[in-house]
C-alpha cells in the first residue's frame, strides 16, 4: 500500500505541456492545456490547481470507461437511494440491521459522489484541472467515508452476532440508543482519522508538483508529488490501516466464528438455514468490500501504470455498486418491500401504519 517512491517529476517527464495544441487529445498523447513550463512549475510553490492524469494517453479506452461509468453510478445512486427509502417506509425494516444498512447507501452514495462526477468530465475531456480546494475536500472525504466503511462494516457484524447468539437479549443491547452510538463512532472516527492525513498531507513541500497520475486526488497520488520527507505519513498511514481496516477485519471474523457455531447447534436444517440467510448478504459485501482491497493492494505492481488505475477504479465506482443487488438478491424482507413499492402498497402501508413504531427498533428509521 506504501509505494510512494515515485515522484511527481516522473509524471512530468511523461507529459507534455503545449499551450498551442488544441483541447482534445489524440489517442496516444496526453496534452494538458496551460502556459507553464515544467521549470516554471518546478519553481512555483503556491499551487492553486492539480491536473488529473486518469487515461488521457488512451482518449478511446476513456470514452469507453465514461459509458460505463456513468450507467455504473446511475445505478449506484438509484439502487442505494432505493435502499434508503425501503428503511423508511416498510415497518418491517425499522430494525437495528437495516439501520446500519441505510447508513451504509448513504456512505457507498456520498464516496462516489464525491469523485465520479468530476471523473466523468475529465472522460470527456472538457477539463484536465482541478482546484486546490476542491482536491483538498476530495482526498478528504474518499479517505473518510472508506475508514467509516470498514468501521460500519464491523458494526454490523457485531449486530448479526447479538442476533444470532443472543437472540434473547437483542432488543435490551441493540436498542436505539446504542445504535446511535455506533453509527456516530464509526462516522466519527473515519472522518478524524482522515482530517489527520489531510493536514499532515498539505503541510508538506510540493515544489510546484500539480500533476497527479490519478482519476481523482487519492492521498497516495498526492503525497508522490511531496519533494520533503513523507515517512511520518507513511508511518501514520500504515498505523490507520491496521487500527481502521485489519482490526475490524479480525471482529467480523470473529463474529462470524461464534455465529458459524452457534448455527451448528441448531438441531433443525430449517432453522440452521433462516439464521445464516439473516447474515449471509453482509457476508458477501464484507468478501467484496475486503477482496477487491487485498487485489488492489497487495497484487503485484503491473508493468503498465493504466492496469492498477483502472483496478482502483473499479475499487471505488463498480464496489458500491453491488451492495443494492446483494442485499436485493440476499435478503428476503429487501425484496418483499421493493415488490410492495413496485405494487403502490407500501405507501399506503406506511400512511396507515403507526408512525415509527418498531418493538425493536422504535423511531429508528425516521
Amino acid at each position: 500500500m506504501m509505494k510512494l517512491n515515485r515522484r511527481g517529476r516522473d509524471d512530468l517527464r511523461r507529459v507534455r505541456l503545449l499551450a498551442s495544441r488544441p483541447a482534445r487529445a489524440s489517442s496516444d498523447t496526453c496534452v494538458v492545456q496551460t502556459g507553464r513550463g515544467e521549470n516554471e512549475m518546478a519553481n512555483q510553490t503556491a499551487v492553486t490547481e492539480y491536473i488529473l492524469l486518469g487515461l488521457c494517453e488512451y482518449h478511446h479506452l476513456e470514452t469507453v470507461l465514461f459509458v460505463l461509468c456513468l450507467g455504473i453510478y446511475s445505478m449506484n445512486v438509484l439502487g442505494n437511494s432505493l435502499l434508503i427509502g425501503l428503511s423508511m417506509l416498510d415497518p418491517r425494516l425499522h430494525s437495528p440491521m437495516y439501520f446500519f444498512l441505510s447508513n451504509l447507501a448513504l456512505m457507498d452514495i456520498c464516496g462516489t459522489s464525491s469523485f465520479v462526477p468530476l471523473m466523468l468530465v475529465n472522460f470527456l475531456e472538457a477539463q484536465r484541472t482541478i482546484s486546490f480546494p476542491g482536491c483538498a475536500l476530495q482526498m478528504y472525504l474518499t479517505l473518510a467515508l472508506g475508514s467509516t466503511e470498514c468501521l460500519l462494516l464491523a458494526v454490523m457484524a457485531y449486530d448479526r452476532y447479538v442476533a444470532i447468539c443472543q437472540p434473547l437479549r437483542y432488543p435490551e443491547i441493540m436498542n436505539r440508543q446504542m445504535c446511535v452510538r455506533m453509527t456516530v463512532l464509526s462516522w466519527g472516527a473515519g472522518f478524524a482519522n482522515s482530517l489527520l492525513h489531510s493536514l499532515l498531507t498539505w503541510s508538506l513541500p510540493f515544489c510546484g508538483h500539480k500533476i497527479i497520475n490519478h482519476f481523482f486526488c487519492e492521498i497516495l497520488a498526492v503525497l508522490k508529488l511531496a519533494c520533503g520527507d513523507i515517512s511520518l505519513n507513511a508511518l501514520l498511514l500504515m498505523v490507520a490501516t491496521v487500527v481502521l481496516t485489519l482490526a475490524p477485519l479480525l471482529l467480523i471474523c470473529l463474529s462470524y466464528i461464534f455465529i458459524l457455531a452457534t448455527i451448528l447447534r441448531v438441531p433443525s436444517a430449517a432453522g440452521r438455514r433462516k439464521a445464516f440467510s439473516t447474515c449471509s448478504a453482509h457476508i458477501t459485501v464484507v468478501v467484496v468490500f475486503y477482496g477487491t482491497i487485498s487485489f488492489m493492494y497487495f497484487k503485484p505492481k503491473a508493468k503498465d501504470p493504466a492496469l492498477d488505475k483502472i483496478i482502483a477504479l473499479f475499487y471505488g465506482v463498480v464496489t458500491p455498486s453491488l451492495n443494492p443487488i446483494i442485499y436485493s438478491l440476499r435478503n428476503a424482507e429487501v425484496r418483499a418491500a421493493a415488490i410492495a413499492l413496485l405494487w403502490g402498497d407500501l405507501l399506503s402501508r406506511k400512511m396507515s401504519h403507526t408512525p415509527c413504531c418498531s418493538s425493536t427498533l422504535p423511531c429508528m428509521a425516521g
